[in-house]
């Protein structure tokens, strides 16, 4: 049994046979004939959820995980709005989702009909492409151009780098019917066009690169690529060369460079010239220190090539060379059989600051009060091995940097776009694929305005929730400006006195606090247990204004 739609049922046909299974709905009722025809085919896992905005990152989240497009569908009007958030964080992370919206035909638009807003490219600031299907795919030329929108969009997902792709679907009444004749679809390769670096481009960075005595080399935001960061672990050998990174990097090596704040924030004027390099390359998504692009951009490099499969120009630092499009692993394989040892301090400059900023934070860690720093600290000691570890923004994921890149982690974080809203429930679609603990560490303000993520039927108990409750947003207070703001509390901090129990207990998930160090570290051994039925929830308790002091005498400390 399938809709009668025919649009749609071709639609469910081609997802499977392009090798998709999953599918967030949520509910509704022009979206009906999308439920009635995902929920009846056979390979397709249908989840619902009900809040939209919560569905479209609980999509992305197991999207991160499989990397295989997700597809989201709702019905129309504002339930399409809600999507965006996560739709633009899917197109900034490069994370494939199969956007579905269910729309009125063209003709009740904007003629006063109810739950109907303009669908149309909707999202087209942020997602590959946009496409609607006819309202009829009965004739053979409707088909063959249903066939054609849907084959493509799902290639898209994918090519020539994963993102968003959104499909709109205007439905006319009835939209309950169903039929047993399911139409045959064709999957095919749209034969998207892949960019393909010229060697001619990769000779030249090539010559650039034994011409250089100061190579910097910046990670962004990845997931875990072993033999990326095999070739890196032998190019950070050189004399020449020095490779930054940070948590969300996701490499591992004791030659990176992996606490670029606390580096960078020690780098006076007088001596910038030498961490300054001549050939900066980057790759990756965004990059989290602000201290970092600051540097480079008021003193930048001679050459900056950006690597990028599909060609995207991402000028973060205001002096792009050009983009090679190629995967970093690729390019940095080229490098290695091409590269001649160029004599130079240019890598011991960084490695020997990083040495000593190290010792500097060790020391001072051990003698602060309890404060979010030190709470950071035991989190990153005490939570197992083995975890996919979430962070928050926006202090959560900032505090994770001071203390470099841990190996038994992997690290994820909504950076694409960096808001706050969607953080426990892109953790909560991870942990439903993933067989790991997943921990998302989250700020009040960032669980709170996600506390929908509990209302779902698919959270799964190796979902571990942590709160950071310093009543209101902590980032404000260090920051310049807002920190001495008449306004700080009311409008940048937004203080209050909040607590997460009461909702932990409305949607039925173990709740448990820390209200001092001691607390702290006697129930992590009890929150990590294994024998809950649902996530749990840990919410830490700090103090605001001793944050700030500590964070701001940290820096102060380690110049």
């Amino acid at each position: 049994m399938t809709s009668d739609k025919k649009s749609v049922s071709l639609l469910t046909d081609i997802f499977v046979k392009k090798g998709l299974s999953d599918i967030v709905i949520s509910p509704g009722s022009r979206n009906a004939p999308l439920i009635i025809a995902f929920t009846n085919q056979p390979g397709i896992r249908a989840l619902s959820v009900v809040d939209e905005r919560s569905a479209a990152f609980f999509a992305l989240g197991m999207a991160q995980q499989t990397g295989k497009a997700v597809g989201i569908a709702c019905t129309s009007g504002s339930a399409v709005l809600n999507y965006a958030p996560a739709i633009a964080e899917a197109y900034y992370q490069k994370i494939p989702l199969l956007v579905l919206t269910a729309d009125r035909p063209p003709e009740l638009i904007d003629v006063g009909d109810g739950q109907t807003i303009r669908q149309k490219e909707v999202y087209r600031n942020y997602v590959k492409e946009s496409f609607e299907l006819p309202c009829v795919a009965d004739d053979p030329a409707n088909f063959r151009i249903t066939e054609e929108m849907i084959n493509r969009a799902i290639d898209l997902t994918q090519f020539p780098e994963p993102g968003p792709v959104h499909i709109n679907i205007p439905l006319r009444e009835p939209l309950y019917g169903t039929t047993d004749r399911q139409p045959e679809g064709k999957a095919y390769d749209s034969k998207i066009a892949m960019p393909v670096a010229a060697e001619k481009q990769l000779e030249e960075i090539a010559e650039n690169w034994n011409r250089s005595e100061k190579i910097l080399l910046i990670a962004g935001q990845m997931t875990p690529d072993k033999q990326l960061n095999k070739y890196l672990s032998e190019l950070a050998k050189q004399d020449n060369v020095a490779v930054l990174t940070e948590t969300t990097s996701n490499l591992n090596d004791g030659h990176f460079l992996d606490c670029i704040d606390n580096i960078v924030s020690t780098i006076s004027e007088e001596e910038v010239e030498r961490f300054q390099p001549e050939l900066l390359i980057t790759f990756g998504g965004q990059v989290v220190s602000k201290m970092l692009k600051k540097l480079l951009r008021q003193h930048p490099p001679e050459k900056h090539w950006h690597l990028s499969p599909s060609g995207e120009e991402m000028d973060t630092y205001f002096v792009l060379t050009g983009v090679a499009p190629i995967k970093p692993e690729a390019f940095f394989r080229f490098i290695s059989e091409k590269t001649i040892p160029v004599p130079s301090g240019y890598a011991s400059t960084w490695k020997e600051r990083k040495a000593r900023v190290e010792k500097r934070r060790n020391d001072y860690l051990k003698t602060i009060t309890y404060s979010d720093l030190q709470v950071f600290d035991v989190l990153l000691n005490e939570i197992p091995g083995s975890t996919i570890l979430h962070l928050g923004n926006s202090t959560p994921v900032r505090y994770s940097q001071l203390f470099g890149s841990i190996p038994k982690f992997i690290y994820h974080s909504n950076r694409g776009v960096s808001g706050i809203d969607g953080q426990v429930s892109t953790a909560a679609g991870t942990a439903f694929i993933s067989k790991k603990i997943n921990t998302i560490v989250t700020g009040d303000l960032g669980f709170l305005y996600d506390s929908n993520a509990l209302m779902n039927k698919n959270l799964t108990p190796n979902l571990k929730i942590i709160v950071i409750n310093n009543g209101g947003g902590g980032i404000f207070r260090f920051i310049p400006g807002p920190d001495n703001s008449p306004q700080l509390e009311t409008f940048f901090e937004a203080k209050h006195n909040w607590r997460a129990e009461k909702i932990a207990e409305a949607f039925d998930v173990p709740y448990f606090k820390a209200e001092t160090l001691q607390e702290l570290k006697s129930v992590l051994p009890a929150f990590y247990k294994n024998d809950f039925s649902r996530p749990a929830l840990l919410e830490i308790f700090t103090p605001a204004e001793t944050n700030a002091k500590v964070l701001k005498e940290y820096f102060k400390v380690l110049k």
